[in-house]
């Protein structure tokens, strides 16, 4: 049996098909699409360049060859156990996590009372919150010193380190902007029901907000791993420092020029746990986002 004409697929450059396939292939818009290559490119290549770095020896390096080297796992072991990286990568994961997660408990409760408790100069509490945004964290980073070595009764350093770092102005403005646009009646229905405020955070508020509460862990973390000046001039016992102090270790403790290798083992592993925390929750942080860009 013959295959009729009309079943053939003929191209016709004129029909509605044809056009829209060759649009998609072609955009309009094409320059859009070779600056967002362009830009690609650009931030991509230092980590690639990085990559391959960490993989070769010195020669390779001086030859500017790309293409992958020989050295990896001895460059890798040089990083983590002749160099002790991965004990200073653990001690910043400690910090990290625990300051992501106390201050997103912190930048929640905050919230919850500027929006659903009614109390004189709550205006002027949020006025000050926003007033600490502007101001860099190092001005204050002498005072803060003093305050936490007077006190000789911290049960661990970290505890003194970690403490203080709490506190979020941008956590507390991200969740007060985001329980506004909570509806007025779930509060309402909450107290008719007679649900405490703990009730009503832990069973209504928060199953709503996973995806800011998400959001905020990713952007914390990252603060917290990237802690360099706090940690360095608050921690006495080498075991106890972090990532940023190791990186600035590991360079300086090699000739200028010599052993690229592992410096560049050095970036690619410790750039790996923000990474992981943010392939983990980067569906709650592009949502959070999304969901606060208007608020």
């Amino acid at each position: 049996m013959t295959e009729s004409a009309s079943s053939r697929f003929v191209f016709d450059p004129s029909s509605n098909r044809a056009q829209s396939w060759w649009r998609r292939l072609i955009p309009q818009r094409w320059y859009a699409h070779l600056i967002l290559i362009i830009s690609v490119v650009i931030i991509t290549f230092p980590m690639f360049y990085a990559l391959l770095i960490s993989t070769q020896s010195n020669p390779e390096v001086y030859n500017h060859k790309f293409t992958p080297g020989s050295m990896f796992f001895e460059n890798l072991r040089t990083v983590m156990v002749q160099r002790n990286m991965g004990r200073f990568m653990l001690n910043s994961f400690v910090i990290a996590m625990s300051i992501a997660v106390g201050k997103t408990v912190m930048s929640v409760l905050a919230g919850l009372g500027l929006v659903y408790f009614r109390y004189p100069g709550k205006w002027i509490v949020f006025g000050f919150v926003l007033i600490t945004l502007i101001m860099p964290g190092d001005v204050l980073l002498i005072a803060l010193y003093r305050r936490v070595v007077s006190f000789d009764a911290w049960p661990h350093p970290y505890v003194a380190l970690t403490l203080p770092l709490l506190a979020s102005a941008t956590g507390v403005f991200i969740f007060r902007q985001h329980f506004m646009t909570m509806p007025p009646d779930l509060s309402e229905a909450a107290q008719l029901d007679g649900a405490s405020p703990m009730q009503f955070l832990f069973r209504v508020l928060i199953p709503l907000s996973w995806n800011t509460i998400g959001a905020l862990m990713v952007i914390m973390f990252l603060f917290g791993w990237n802690q360099f000046l706090w940690p360095l001039i608050l921690l006495r016992d080498q075991n106890l420092q972090v990532v940023q102090w190791g990186m600035q270790s590991l360079t300086q403790n090699v000739e200028v020029g010599d052993n690229f290798g592992p410096m560049m083992m050095g970036v690619i592993i410790t750039s790996l746990p923000p990474m992981i925390i943010f392939l983990i929750l980067q569906r709650q942080f592009m949502k959070g986002f999304a969901l606060t860009r208007d608020k």
